[in-house]
């Protein structure tokens, strides 16, 4: 069974509602990132409805503007989890995905990524804050979902997120330095 695609899903990028580990993760890097068997090869499931809406982005100004961001569908509360950023764990280098984010480097000096380029969820809509808001009102952490798995989680930061606002998060300075020596300006 398919899961029921949110509101403006591109058709190009498949939905997951979990993680997808691609060939290039060692065995053992994914035991310590999913301890537990997965029965279901990966399907998960939702309990609960997100907190989160895609929209367009209309606003003059916005670095996004003509492409999409992801909004409070309620009032989602100060530190708080929002949603998992999910798509295909990885270990190769990919340096052109705009949706591609650290998750994990081992003490071998092995760095496993999660790339949402292709496959992911509501998470790879959030935008940088930078040209939109003062700060973020949302941050990446690391945590173990109910599954066992490593992920990274998207939280509210130490104030609440109204309903309708753009949720916001750094990307950091090393996604905006490579982004610039490869001479993208994009924000997504």
């Amino acid at each position: 069974m398919s899961p029921k695609l949110p509101a403006r899903w591109p058709q190009e990028v498949q939905y997951a509602r979990s993680q997808r580990f691609h060939a290039s993760v060692p065995r053992d890097i994914r035991a310590y990132l999913c301890p537990k068997t997965r029965i279901d090869g990966g399907a998960g499931s939702i309990t609960e409805s997100l907190p989160v809406v895609i929209k367009p982005i209309a606003v003059d100004g916005h670095p996004a503007k003509g492409q999409h961001g992801l909004f409070a569908a309620r009032k989602i509360p100060p530190r708080s989890h929002i949603i998992d950023y999910v798509g295909e764990v990885h270990v190769d280098d990919r340096p052109s995905s705009n949706y591609d984010i650290s998750l994990y480097h081992n003490t071998g000096g092995v760095s496993v990524g999660v790339d949402a380029s292709h496959m992911g969820n509501e998470a790879r809509f959030i935008n940088d804050y930078r040209g939109v808001a003062a700060r973020p009102n949302a941050f990446f952490e690391e945590r173990r979902n109910g599954m066992g798995e490593l992920c990274m989680a998207v939280w509210s930061g130490k104030d609440e997120i109204k309903r309708g606002q753009e949720i916001l998060v750094s990307y950091g300075k090393g996604f905006w330095q490579a982004r610039s020596a490869a001479g993208e300006t994009t924000s997504e």
